[in-house]
């Protein structure tokens, strides 16, 4: 893509969230937050097709609404925030697939493994805000073995139960702002 052509579009962290979702005991489902996340999106076109995508996520700012879970998935037997603090994304293809719908492909790191991950996409539209900001919405959804990245831990109750599952649910409802 030539940058000097590109609108580059910034996230707006105050109507963006990133959330999580795994199962625990393989009977429930516990939900989880990243607070705190930066990216951008690089396009030449008012459809995003082809769009370049940089996004991260500052792993102290997780919250799963219980903070002696949150110190433990900081901790070096999941995320390792101290030595990785930092998850990261950067697309490697971004199609349209239909008329609100796209496949974003790219590379996810998440400690110090890289892999490849494809997730959903549906644009939910732009528009101007009260400032005349020009604001465009995306939701993006995809599903991740956290063991592919490292984050091994491991836990069975007495009876047998796996205390945190392998898959982990991403929905991401990200705006973006237009910059002149």
């Amino acid at each position: 893509m030539a940058t000097e052509t590109a609108t580059k579009w910034v996230i707006d962290p105050m109507h963006s969230e990133v959330q999580f979702k795994v199962k625990h005991l393989v009977i429930s489902t516990v939900s989880g937050f990243f607070k705190s996340f930066n990216g951008e999106l690089l396009t030449d076109n008012d459809d995003f097709e082809n769009a370049e995508i940089d996004f991260s996520l500052d792993i102290n700012s997780i919250d799963t609404n219980q903070t002696q879970r949150d110190e433990h998935l900081k901790s070096a037997e999941f995320f390792d925030a101290e030595k990785y603090p930092q998850i990261v994304f950067k697309s490697t293809s971004f199609t349209k697939t239909d008329d609100e719908e796209y496949e974003l492909k790219g590379n996810l790191t998440i400690k110090d493994q890289t892999k490849p991950v494809t997730l959903d996409v549906e644009f939910g539209g732009s528009a101007a805000d009260f400032y005349g900001n020009t604001k465009a919405g995306f939701e993006i959804s995809g599903k991740i073995n956290r063991k592919d990245f490292g984050l091994t831990w491991d836990g069975v109750t007495e009876a047998g139960s796996i205390v945190v599952g392998e898959d982990i649910k991403l929905l991401i409802n990200i705006q973006f702002t237009k910059q002149a």
